[in-house]
């Protein structure tokens, strides 16, 4: 018997488990957030998952993107991401598209093919037209916002767009989908100030942004949990969890 999800089967029960099994993710940009929200996705036992980037693994990725190592430079991050999937749960379907998603490549995909979209590109053109086709198709979104110069992994919180605060981006974000007619969209944020980072390292013409090992990762693991607990228990998953897990094992007093 394969053991691979015996634990989170124990924990979550085997019929909430396998809406995981028979849900489709699409996530976009496979990078310092979507890479950690990719793998806890896999091992989470989704069954179908859709990586979208067109980067490539550089040395800069090295401090945070949990794809980046000597051996992948240069690779494709949808790319490596989906080999490192198949590695983990051979029995998820993982599909790879090398592309940035934008105007030029919004029309490949089919929104209503998937359960849930997964927001993790730093682009705001792209993060609202991402957003804006996701909810005329009817499906779930997510949207994680700034990530970078940040120190606090532990300042990541989950709320309707409108009502994020202390973040440039949620900002700028909330103000474009407004004017899009969207509102009440789930978005991943931080309550941490934006540091300001010494710029001296950048090359000409660079706008460069901090960052750490541990910022990025968290707001990607914090993302993919909130896509697993409302796939297996609804959009009302706080309760859900805490009956389905009572159901299990009783409840302690």
């Amino acid at each position: 018997m394969d053991q691979t999800f015996v634990r989170e089967v124990a924990l979550i029960g085997e019929e909430n488990f396998q809406k995981l099994q028979s849900a489709r993710v699409i996530l976009f940009g496979v990078g310092g957030v979507g890479s950690y929200a990719a793998e806890a996705l896999v091992r989470a036992g989704i069954g179908s998952l859709t990586l979208v980037d067109g980067d490539a693994v550089s040395e800069s990725n090295l401090n945070r993107q949990l794809i980046a190592l000597r051996s992948t430079l240069g690779k494709n991050k949808a790319e490596t991401m989906a080999k490192r999937a198949a590695d983990i749960a051979p029995g998820c379907k993982t599909a790879a598209v090398p592309v940035f998603y934008g105007p030029e490549t919004e029309q490949l995909f089919d929104f209503s093919k998937y359960d849930y979209v997964a927001d993790c590109i730093d682009d705001v053109k792209a993060k609202i037209s991402l957003i804006v086709r996701a909810r005329m198709a009817g499906v779930s979104v997510i949207s994680c916002m700034g990530a970078g110069n940040k120190l606090d992994g532990g300042a990541f919180r989950v709320a309707k767009i409108e009502k994020t605060r202390e973040c440039p981006l949620a900002r700028l974000v909330r103000r474009e989908l407004r004017k899009a007619g969207v509102t009440g969209v789930k978005a991943v944020y931080s309550e941490e100030p934006p540091r300001t980072p010494d710029r001296r390292g950048a090359a000409e013409g660079e706008r460069l942004i901090g960052s750490i090992s541990f910022v990025p990762s968290a707001a990607g693991l914090l993302l993919a949990g909130e896509i697993v607990k409302e796939i297996a228990f609804g959009s009302g998953h706080e309760t859900a969890a805490a009956d389905a897990c009572a159901g299990i094992g009783g409840s302690e007093k």
